[in-house]
């Protein structure tokens, strides 16, 4: 999907997002100036879903760059979120001539695409459709959005349908490529290869508590191995910031297209050491009463 024209910023949604995801944000960075252009990866959104192929995060930050080669894009500032932004640092240090400025929505350095939640969620597959199928996938959506978020006022049935509309036109391929995901195993860790990251990283994290946060562990690495790297909190904000306060990721993006270098890395304490001792990932939320 592109929109508007001007200083472009591919945007990458997280593993149950999709362009749809960014309804909101893209008419605010085109009416900001930017061409914006989102690239789902394989397997999201409206893309397709191969059962036998390669879901590993190295291959789908391959398979964004080679979008972005198409486009003859070149420096630009890339917006991912969740998963996504593990795509999007892969891709830094893969392709460090297609990203001027990383800014990521509470996705950290994540070395698999899915969590174990997730992959012991998908032996249940084959009984989906037998008990509810896109009903029952509508439901545990709707629960994984209300616990991700810190106002949940966004997540209406028209919301949930949006988000689970590409699911529905072809669920046994969706579910096929949720098992493909669930068994990938990554080429290539990610770890070793942050300190190649030339290019400023903004992590933006919200305050609220909400399942799917990143991990603080996550942001040490981040700040011990990135040459250039900040933190953005966003109060009151979940793990969908891009929905709940869409002006605050076109702000982290103006920083970003600017070159406004970031400042050293600072997170309020309570993000990082007063956390629940439990958190769940995206996609696996409590059962909460169907709708």
């Amino acid at each position: 999907m592109i929109a508007g024209e001007g200083d472009p910023v591919v945007l990458i949604p997280g593993l149950f997002g999709s362009a749809y995801g960014f309804r909101n944000l893209v008419p605010l960075l085109v009416q900001a100036g930017h061409e914006t252009i989102v690239i789902e990866p394989l397997g999201i959104g409206s893309s397709s879903r191969p059962e036998r192929s390669d879901y590993s995060l190295t291959a789908q930050a391959d398979r964004v760059a080679a979008a972005m080669d198409s486009l003859g894009l070149s420096q630009t500032v890339v917006v991912a979120h969740s998963a996504g932004g593990s795509v999007a640092l892969r891709l830094a240090y893969r392709r460090p001539e297609l990203v001027r400025a990383l800014v990521s929505i509470e996705g950290g350095p994540t070395e698999t695409l899915t969590t174990p939640e997730f992959r012991r969620a998908m032996r249940l597959a084959p009984w989906i459709k037998v008990f509810g199928g896109i009903k029952l996938i509508r439901w545990k959506i709707r629960g994984m959005l209300i616990s991700s978020s810190g106002d949940a006022s966004w997540v209406t049935d028209d919301v949930v349908r949006g988000y689970t509309a590409d699911a529905a036109k072809n669920l046994d391929g969706t579910l096929k490529a949720y098992l493909a995901m669930a068994h990938v195993r990554e080429r290539e860790k990610l770890a070793p290869h942050l300190g190649e990251i030339a290019c400023d990283v903004r992590l933006m994290i919200g305050t609220a508590q909400h399942d799917g946060d990143v991990g603080p562990q996550e942001v040490v690495l981040l700040g011990r191995t990135l040459h250039s790297f900040a933190v953005d909190t966003v109060p009151g904000a979940g793990h969908f910031l891009h929905e709940e306060q869409p002006g605050a990721v076109v702000a982290a993006v103006a920083r970003a297209s600017a070159g406004d270098p970031p400042a050293p890395s600072e997170v309020h304490s309570e993000r990082v050491t007063g956390r629940r001792a439990h958190r769940r990932a995206p996609g696996t939320p409590a059962a909460p009463p169907p709708p």
